[in-house]
């Protein structure tokens, strides 16, 4: 098949340069595809190195009106990249983190590795995020998240490069209306907080941001700890060990991860004196019952 991009198409070329060793390593692949700038550049780079089997999974989350016609279109341009595709609806419930788990099992159906579209830009904005939490943390190249291996090839690849991508293809992505609502976090530190900080430093502030959150995911595999609910375990371990393994006794057990919430329980756990539960979020809090960590419903 001849290619289906210019020759001349260099931030199309960056983003191969990108998915190449993905490619290559992972003779079965799917790729997340909402139709979106990100996720079609990728799905589009990965077609033009793909040395096995690749399927685009176009997840229906049933929240927006037309959302079905959104998602088919995605497939047929990724079928007319060489690649299979499928459309699949979920029940994407209330909310975001309902739709996340939505999505994600979904992709994890396909039973291989999934590459998603995140940039070096989301990488930034889950830096402040995460910070707003009282936490350090970004994502990691490579994850797993209800069951699905989650690769993200693109971290280091800009968001300018994934729409000029688009435009050296000559796609038209679609353009999801959540990412311009002010009420969202994410939506304003991208609109507002990152040109703000661009204006303080005098340029690109995204990339010592994005630089900032891969460390931080480097320091959490140094210090990784496995979850625990024993107390006296908990108390034994240095503390960015045991912030850690609260974190992900939090993570595993479906309750919000917040730094004070991770403060709080870790005083159950070295300085018990008979205090009362902690209020993690969710209507949820945690209590020291017989020396172990109860995540109990608040009434």
């Amino acid at each position: 098949m001849d290619p289906f991009w210019p020759r001349k198409s260099p931030h199309f070329a960056r983003l191969r340069a990108a998915v190449r060793s993905v490619a290559r390593e992972h003779p079965r692949l799917s790729v997340g595809l909402s139709g979106g700038p990100d996720s079609l550049a990728l799905a589009a780079a990965l077609a033009a190195e793909k040395r096995g089997e690749i399927v685009a999974v176009c997840v229906d989350h049933q929240l927006q009106e037309g959302s079905r016609a959104v998602s088919e279109e995605a497939a047929r341009q990724a079928r007319a990249w060489g690649l299979a595709a499928k459309v699949v609806a979920v029940d994407a419930g209330r909310g975001e983190a309902e739709a996340r788990v939505a999505r994600y099992r979904a992709l994890a159906a396909e039973g291989v590795p999934v590459c998603v579209a995140h940039t070096a830009e989301d990488q930034a904005e889950t830096l402040l995020l995460t910070a707003l939490r009282g936490q350090t943390g970004g994502m990691a190249p490579r994850a797993e998240i209800e069951g699905c291996v989650v690769l993200r090839p693109l971290l280091e690849a800009r968001r300018a490069d994934t729409e000029g991508a688009c435009r050296e293809l000559g796609v038209e992505p679609w353009r999801d209306p959540h990412n311009e609502r002010a009420d969202f976090r994410r939506v304003r530190i991208r609109r507002e907080v990152l040109p703000l900080f661009g204006d303080i430093v005098g340029g690109d502030a995204v990339a010592p941001l994005a630089r900032a959150a891969a460390q931080t995911v480097d320091d959490d595999v140094a210090l990784d700890t496995a979850p625990t609910d024993d107390c006296a375990e908990l108390a034994a371990l240095p503390a960015a060990r045991r912030r850690r393994a609260i974190a992900a006794w939090l993570q595993a057990s479906g309750a919000p991860v917040t730094g004070w919430g991770i403060e709080g329980i870790g005083k159950l756990c070295t300085d018990w004196h008979g205090q009362g539960g902690i209020a993690v979020g969710a209507r949820l809090e945690v209590r020291r019952v017989g020396g172990k960590l109860a995540l109990l419903h608040q009434l």
